[in-house]
């Protein structure tokens, strides 16, 4: 009896079935053909078409953060490689685990400038968490679930595997289930150290001013991380704030939620991060958009650090006591041990700290006037968020003051909800993200919240939403600006404006019908809710068109190269406090 045999393309479809794979986002190309003929001789992976390769990176993203898989892309050599990498540079930055299967010239061609080669391992090494090149059949099903082990565990993030079109051909009677294959090396710290737990539970037992400051390593955790880390906060009774990345890992809408911390984050969430005694970071990186000027950062507080990878401890600020291991098992158990040994926080001085806090709310940092017809982009945004709550929605959003906005009106109770690039920030990224998350959740709502020019980047996927008609909701905040681009050049550049208005743009109605969508368009106030409602309500895919006040900036706002203490709050404080030479180099 003859033993089986796999082509090498066989052997990927089948470890990407192994591996629990039902979507792939990608484009064809003659170096993965016969990768693509093996697609086309099953039903259990579903292969979605873009319309260029940088949509498929974004797009496998938006599939990621909203069901927690890993996402699988599929491209061809050369060009169809090298589309790919602000993609997965995107995902190394906001650690997205995602497998990106490139395509590749055969192996004795390799290093010959043969048509479509490009050095993929090489370009994309800086970029991704690991690569691979297969140079041998006899190792690609193992290195088909390293990959996925590799992207998945640890720090999430992306992991290319570049195939010769000849491995792809070549035949072998092996194959490596994932059962079977362990990798070497590799084994992430995932429980923290017991003495350091310990001494944490104790930190925080006898703080006076705590503050919870949390990041997307809880939601890349997982669920559970997110309700552990809710219970322990509200035991706790401190307040809580989280990074762009860590919208949705402690409820939006709790009273011990602040709101967004960092740049662009509310004053009571800043004020509290200067002035606490104890911080407890769960998660996150102490980005320089949190951080402002380091030396002004925090520096009378006790850091406690927890992070899953080691070489962000102690990275950006040095921590004065750091635990390495998984978010949601170390919040867990700190948890436990505070249960077990019944602490609870003094009640005089939290009520204190809370009475402080109170009086920074009072400020209403993000308060503004809705007066006149002109829409403001805030109010837009609000009224977004209050229409469609509900509905707990899925929210992408591109980048810029429209992102911003979208950070500060929303409110997530619960993880994976919110898509945006944080690390990278990417223009472009917000669609072809929510294509992936309208396919991961077929009967939910989801919008992208855009800016004009971001919504420029990557507007070929329209035809990806038309194919397969995706519902999604595209919410095009329209003030004809690069926004944020511009409210820099104000306020750094003596309102030169330069390259930072858009003079020929789209009418974007004719435009969603060129590809057979609904096109909607609101330029009054008045009629802002009954055409949000209508957007809501179609069951087909939409771009809303809402052109708002052309020249608002988004604040509050701490200039780059400032203390938390220095927010701006309004265009007062941004003519008061002109910002520094040094703090014009962060930008």
């Amino acid at each position: 009896m003859a033993t089986e045999q796999f082509t090498g393309a066989e052997i990927v479809i089948k470890a990407l079935k192994d591996q629990g794979v039902d979507t792939v986002f990608g484009y064809p190309g003659g170096a993965v053909l016969p990768i693509y003929d093996a697609i086309f001789k099953q039903n259990d992976i579903k292969h979605v078409l873009v319309r260029q390769e940088g949509g498929a990176v974004h797009a496998a993203e938006g599939y990621a953060r909203s069901t927690g898989k890993v996402g699988v892309v599929l491209v061809t050599s050369g060009p169809g490689a090298t589309n790919a990498v602000t993609g997965l540079t995107d995902a190394l930055l906001d650690s997205i685990p995602l497998i990106c299967l490139t395509g590749q010239v055969p192996t004795h061609l390799i290093g010959n400038d043969a048509f479509q080669e490009a050095d993929t391992t090489g370009i994309t090494r800086p970029c991704t968490k690991h690569n691979y090149l297969v140079r041998d059949i006899e190792t690609l099903s193992r290195t088909m679930h390293e990959a996925f082990y590799v992207a998945q565990n640890g720090r999430p993030g992306p992991v290319v595997i570049d195939l010769p079109k000849d491995v792809q051909q070549g035949k072998i009677d092996t194959y490596l289930a994932p059962e079977d294959v362990k990798h070497r090396s590799y084994r992430p710290q995932v429980n923290g150290e017991v003495d350091h737990i310990n001494e944490a539970v104790e930190l925080i037992a006898n703080a006076k001013r705590p503050v919870f400051y949390v990041g997307g390593g809880v939601i890349n955790s997982g669920s559970s991380a997110s309700a552990v880390l809710t219970e322990l906060v509200r035991l706790t009774g401190a307040p809580c704030t989280t990074t762009l990345m860590g919208l949705g890992a402690y409820p939006g809408t709790d009273k011990q939620f602040l709101g967004m911390l960092g740049m662009h984050g509310t004053y009571e969430a800043n004020l509290a991060m200067y002035n606490c005694d104890v911080m407890i970071n769960v998660g996150a990186r102490f980005d320089d958009r949190i951080t402002g000027v380091i030396d002004e950062f925090s520096p009378d507080s006790k850091k406690i650090h927890i992070d899953i990878d080691a070489s962000s401890i102690n990275k950006n600020v040095m921590v004065d006591l750091p635990i390495v291991g998984d978010a949601g098992r170390v919040v867990e158990e700190i948890l436990r041990i505070w249960k077990e040994k019944k602490h609870s926080l003094d009640t005089k001085s939290l009520k204190a700290w809370w009475l402080r806090i109170d009086e920074w709310r009072a400020k209403d940092c993000l308060g503004y006037v809705q007066d006149g017809p002109i829409i403001k982009p805030q109010h837009a945004i609000k009224r977004l968020y209050e229409l469609t709550k509900d509905r707990k929605p899925y929210i992408t959003t591109e980048v810029g003051q429209h992102q911003m906005w979208a950070a500060q009106y929303f409110h997530f109770d619960e993880p994976k909800k919110w898509m945006t690039s944080g690390g990278l920030g990417t223009m472009g990224y917000g669609l072809p993200a929510a294509v992936g998350a309208q396919l991961a959740h077929r009967e939910d709502l989801v919008i992208d919240i855009s800016g004009e020019a971001s919504f420029m980047m990557n507007m070929q996927e329209l035809g990806t939403i038309a194919q397969y008609k995706l519902p999604v909701k595209i919410f095009i905040v329209n003030n004809q600006w690069m926004g944020m681009v511009r409210q820099w050049q104000q306020l750094l550049h003596g309102n030169r404006h330069s390259e930072s208005y858009s003079d020929a743009l789209p009418d974007f109605v004719k435009l969603a019908e060129s590809f057979g969508l609904k096109g909607m368009r609101c330029e009054k106030a008045e009629d802002l809710d009954q055409m949000l409602q209508e957007m809501i309500d179609s069951p087909e895919p939409v771009i809303f068109d809402c052109q708002v006040a052309k020249e608002e900036n988004c604040y509050p706002m701490i200039p780059s190269g400032a203390a938390h203490y220095e927010m701006l709050l309004g265009p007062e404080d941004s003519a008061a406090k002109p910002i520094s030479e040094e703090g014009m180099v962060l930008v």
